[in-house]
């Protein structure tokens, strides 16, 4: 055991000073709810079963307790559509199973929903209100809610593929997507603020869409970084301190565009496998940086193998000069072996003291 808490080890990262120990980023919510025997589904959808898978699995493998309600199909469901919940062995998330629409006509005609009635907020709020009131020595936050990234949420909302094809036929429809979804996210942050401030508060997002296994980092430059640099700034100038952004995915070409939205003093910045972390640091020097195993390795691999991956991970973010936590690439899939989730544990343990 250490000298700190793992919530005073964030918080000696969130001053720019060096914690005792690496600290474990978890990103595990449906990984959660398989280790207590819920439903993946009750994650989105029972705020009390979710917060107490979460709470358990924070406990059990030494995370930092980060209790969220967060989807990559967002968007779909908050603007009018319908979602389709996990249900299957290896589902993850909700998708999107009827898209609000389907042309650049509706798309034009399309007005913001209301915040507090969109989608999962609802839901989220129940959640949030529960977290709100635990104070925990291994949560820094009490509040952690959902900004996705502009990019994915503007997709979710015709859908990735038909967006992606509106890029290059239909830009005029692409930006107006963009406005709502940068609109949108501004009004959920306030909405956010004003029932619970911002202290102590941590707005999350991640940007999938957005990799260049999907865009080019010219149609990121032009369609998303005007919108996403303007929803941080306004974020940020409610009050938040620091951000969260997911980057998520192949996204080494975007990482300049990247490195001008700002994420707080000091952001907090995760990259999936594909990104070296060294690299990453060059364009956000002054942020934590978080990540960065690959989540293939962790349902695939054995446990001496994931131990192996993480020394070597952990290894190179200790000598980052924003600050690191460890942990996965992306969100851990529900169905990893417990015994890998456990050698990820025994890693740090064994190589993350300072």
């Amino acid at each position: 055991m250490g000298e700190m808490t793992n919530r005073e080890r964030v918080e000696a990262l969130l001053r720019r000073e060096r914690p005792d120990r690496v600290p474990i980023y978890p990103f595990g919510m449906g990984f959660a709810a398989v280790y207590s025997h819920v439903s993946v589904a009750d994650i989105y959808t029972n705020p009390e079963a979710s917060l107490a898978a979460q709470r358990r699995a924070a406990r059990d493998f030494d995370w930092v307790f980060v209790p969220d309600i967060a989807y990559a199909a967002f968007g779909g469901w908050e603007f009018g559509g319908e979602i389709q919940l996990p249900d299957g062995e290896f589902s993850q998330a909700p998708t999107v199973r009827r898209h609000p629409v389907s042309s650049p006509e509706e798309v034009l005609g399309l007005k913001l929903p209301p915040v507090e009635t969109a989608g999962i907020i609802p839901i989220q709020k129940q959640f949030l209100e529960l977290s709100s009131k635990e104070d925990l020595d291994n949560k820094p936050w009490n509040i952690v809610f959902q900004l996705e990234g502009t990019f994915t949420c503007a997709s979710n909302i015709p859908g990735a593929e038909l967006f992606t094809r509106w890029v290059l036929k239909e830009p005029e429809a692409v930006h107006h997507l963009m406005g709502l979804a940068s609109d949108f996210g501004i009004q959920v942050a306030r909405y956010w603020k004003g029932i619970f401030g911002t202290e102590g508060v941590l707005p999350w997002g991640g940007d999938p869409v957005a990799s260049n296994q999907v865009i080019s980092p010219r149609t990121f430059e032009e369609f998303n970084l005007p919108y996403r640099k303007r929803v941080h700034e306004e974020v940020l100038s409610m009050g938040y301190k620091s951000m969260f952004m997911h980057v998520c995915g192949e996204q080494n070409l975007n990482l300049p565009c990247w490195s001008q939205i700002p994420m707080g003093d000091p952001g907090i910045v995760s990259f999936g496998h594909e990104v070296d972390l060294e690299r990453a640091a060059q364009y956000f020097p002054n942020d934590i940086i978080v990540g960065n195993l690959d989540t293939a390795l962790i349902q695939a691999g054995t446990p001496d193998e994931v131990y192996e991956a993480s020394r070597t991970v952990i290894e190179q973010g200790k000598g980052l000069p924003g600050g690191f936590m460890f942990g996965p690439g992306c969100e851990l899939p529900p169905m990893a072996p417990v015994e890998n989730v456990r050698a990820m544990t025994r890693a740090v343990n064994d190589f993350g003291w300072y």
